[in-house]
């Protein structure tokens, strides 16, 4: 943005200042909705001063994966609003569509009986969903065996990794593992935690999950599995699309138990 009868250069402060100022003071006249884009830096911060967020009335992110027809909007500033409000978008050819059922979509394709994949009942904002957790074991051919994660934290996964060998005896040192969350989504719900542990162990063993089975927890050093916000929301969810088979905090106590409870075997 620059205002040629200004000094500075373009994109200095004092230009986004003023030019952010021009815009807004045409808006509140004509009475219109003002859009400003821009661009994240690779941190997840909006590139340029601060600023112009604070001048703002609202600042949204649209995110995601540029191999998926998945889009998320999420809201840091709300001058009048809810800031945990999420919207959930497809692309197709006509434009960005919004999604009223989230948890079809994530779940569309999903097969019965595969190993290594597990539903969780997620919170996004405010927002619940279902997404199936896919893990993949397989013996490593390295002296450093490989971790990688997509949509997930990778300190949760080393740290489930460490307490499934410590709590449950399940040793994945010569294993690479592989952990992702279908539909490109990416998150930092610790209640991931139960599903990640439950599809690792269903992966290394070659054992399938129930079909109508979810589960949802934070795992703590211990093993031991520990609350989460929207616990109702996330029961309620689960059992709206048919998981009646339902494993949380308070139904069991440790992830040992859980893997117990699980597995058709085990």
């Amino acid at each position: 943005m620059e205002c040629s009868d200004l000094d500075s250069t373009a994109g200095s402060p004092m230009q986004i200042r003023e030019s952010t100022l021009r815009l807004i003071k045409v808006a509140k006249e004509k009475g219109i909705i003002l859009i400003i884009v821009g661009h994240i830096t690779k941190e997840g911060a909006i590139a340029g001063p601060k600023l112009l967020e604070h001048m703002v009335d609202a600042v949204l992110y649209l995110e995601g994966d540029p191999d998926h027809n998945l889009r998320i909007l999420r809201v840091s500033k709300n001058r009048f609003g809810n800031t945990q409000e999420v919207g959930v978008f497809k692309m197709d050819e006509n434009g960005m569509i919004g999604v009223d059922n989230p948890s079809m979509l994530f779940l569309e394709g999903k097969l019965e009986g595969a190993k290594g994949s597990v539903i969780c009942p997620v919170m996004n904002g405010n927002r619940c969903f279902l997404l199936e957790v896919q893990a993949l074991t397989a013996p490593t051919a390295f002296n450093y065996p490989r971790r990688t994660v997509s949509g997930v934290d990778i300190n949760r996964v080393l740290l489930i990794i460490a307490i499934l060998s410590r709590s449950c005896g399940i040793d994945l040192s010569h294993h690479d593992v592989f952990v992702s969350l279908a539909g490109g989504v990416k998150l930092k719900d610790v209640g991931l935690d139960l599903a990640i542990g439950l599809s690792l162990v269903s992966s290394v063993r070659n054992l399938p999950l129930k079909n109508d089975l979810a589960a949802f927890g934070e795992v703590g050093l211990s093993g031991e599995i520990r609350s989460v916000n929207g616990m109702g929301q996330r029961e309620k969810e689960a059992t709206r699309l048919g998981y009646k088979d339902l494993i949380e905090p308070g139904s069991i106590k440790s992830l040992e138990q859980a893997v117990k409870k699980a597995f058709v075997q085990i």
